[in-house]
């Protein structure tokens, strides 16, 4: 087995993995409010908190628009955010990676 075969597979296991947590344990996540949500609650600020910017995008409080069954909208936008990272993350990598140098005897 050669490293890159190995490389491919270690990523596929991890995109795998990934997929499972953001689109099915994610389901079973705490409903509780975070440690800032809950501060601002027992300390009374709550109420003056207002909404993010992104507060109305289709993807906003972990759930999906337009889909009603809870645990379906959840995951799917688990395994959304994960290839939207997944693409972005690879651009990335893409645009700074290294490359060989010019031919100079040209």
């Amino acid at each position: 087995m050669t490293s890159r075969t190995s490389n491919r597979r270690i990523f596929a296991v991890a995109l795998i993995v990934s997929l499972l947590v953001a689109g099915v344990a994610s389901y079973y996540a705490s409903a509780h409010p975070d440690g800032l949500e809950y501060v601002a609650e027992q300390t009374g600020f709550l109420d003056s908190a207002e909404d993010s910017a992104a507060s109305d995008s289709p993807l906003a409080d972990y759930q999906t628009e337009g889909v009603d069954d809870a645990r379906i909208s959840g995951g799917l936008a688990g395994v959304i955010g994960v290839v939207v990272m997944l693409v972005l993350s690879s651009g990335l990598f893409w645009a700074v990676r290294r490359r060989e140098p010019a031919d100079t005897d040209a």
